[in-house]
């Protein structure tokens, strides 16, 4: 076996640690916590049947890589729940640490591919970017909707925050954004988000 092929069957082998970090958001229909993998590969199929959304034309492959490594940093860094004031402070610090060791083990081209496309994600500056983003707060928004607001309600959740968050889902689409503004605004009325 080459060295090259010994290091990708290392790093595949490597990231399916990604199922085991569980998220604070539930499956559909009140089911487990879902892993950052079953969240990645969701969003990723999401914004393929999604892409005639966005605001600007993106390469949908492009968004779906995006979609499907943002969180391999969470195998060392842990997931940080997004309303986690205190997480977030050391979140970045986090990342970074993992990204370098965990993207560190394939080949330096492919370690620089997949670097440039998270540091892309983290940017949020590109059509692309800014598409994957409104995947990633869209995903879980719907999974809470569909468990009648559940995990905002656990974790005493305001509107406030929930809309903090989904700016950068109009950044992405802003007919998505109109639909996240509706289910925002359903849950305020039965109480499940803070007003």
């Amino acid at each position: 076996m080459s060295n090259r092929l010994q290091q990708q069957l290392e790093f595949a082998l490597e990231i399916d640690k990604e199922k085991n970090i569980f998220r604070q958001t539930h499956l559909s229909q009140h089911g487990r916590n879902e892993n950052d993998a079953e969240h990645a590969w969701h969003m990723s199929v999401m914004a393929y049947l999604l892409k005639e959304y966005s605001n600007e034309k993106v390469d949908i492959a492009k968004v779906m890589i995006m979609c499907l490594i943002h969180d391999v940093v969470e195998i060392d860094a842990g997931d940080t729940y997004a309303y986690d004031a205190e997480g977030l402070k050391s979140q970045k610090a986090r990342e970074d640490a993992a990204k370098e060791r965990i993207f560190s083990i394939l080949p330096e081209d492919q370690k620089a591919e997949l670097i440039a496309i998270f540091d892309e994600f983290e940017d949020n500056q590109t059509a692309e970017a800014k598409f994957a983003h409104a995947m990633d707060n869209l995903q879980p928004l719907i999974l809470n909707n569909s468990n009648d607001g559940g995990d905002w309600i656990e974790h005493q959740v305001s509107a406030e925050q929930v809309y903090g968050r989904q700016i950068k889902t109009k950044e992405g689409s802003e007919k998505l954004y109109d639909y996240t503004k509706k289910i925002i605004e359903t849950h305020v009325e039965k109480g499940s988000l803070k007003g």
